[in-house]
């Protein structure tokens, strides 16, 4: 075999490898699998993209009857509203807000681990983006002994944003499986 058919070879092996890449990306993290949601004890609105993720957070929280509601801040433009509904809640019995450390997935989910022991919680209820179910739910479920529950929320990103998401999504799931650990 030539050098000339070796390298198109190699670029058509690596077109195809992306392509299967991006489709297997698109299912994961752009059409992820929903579960119906169920009342649970406690309903977690993760931190990042608080204008999609507490609005769903709180409808659930309503329409499940859930009482205990954890709101992770961040002090991020991303997540401002979350940030607000916190400092405008304060004194809220049934709310817990709290910034993870790290500012990251693990410590969101080491957190939580550590809240659902203090509660007593058997089940909660994670809001997050879709991107991001695979590799929170994953996380979390690595780290909570409750029966964990993933809720999507369908963020607005433009075609080059959903390409962003799958590239750290991709790596961030390699993570968690690689270092299962909080």
């Amino acid at each position: 075999m030539t050098f000339r058919r070796k390298v198109i070879w190699t670029l058509v092996a690596a077109v195809l490898a992306g392509l299967l890449w991006l489709i297997a990306a698109y299912q994961l993290f752009h059409n992820p699998p929903h579960a119906t949601p169920q009342h649970t004890d406690a309903i977690v609105v993760l931190g990042g993209m608080s204008s999609e993720r507490l609005p769903v957070g709180l409808s659930l929280r309503e329409q499940l009857d859930i009482p205990d509601l954890v709101v992770v801040t961040t002090g991020l433009p991303a997540n401002a509203g979350s940030d607000e509904y916190c400092k405008t809640h304060d004194g809220d019995a049934h709310l817990d807000c709290f910034r993870p450390d790290p500012l990251n997935t693990r410590g969101e989910a080491s957190r939580l681990r550590e809240l659902a022991a203090e509660r007593g919680w058997k089940s909660v209820t994670v809001v997050t983006s879709d991107y991001h179910l695979l590799r929170a739910g994953t996380l979390m479920k690595q780290c909570i002994a409750a029966d964990v529950h993933m809720v999507g929320t369908k963020p607005q990103l433009s075609p080059a944003g959903w390409l962003w998401r799958f590239v750290v999504e991709t790596g961030g799931l390699f993570d968690v499986w690689l270092r299962p650990e909080c």
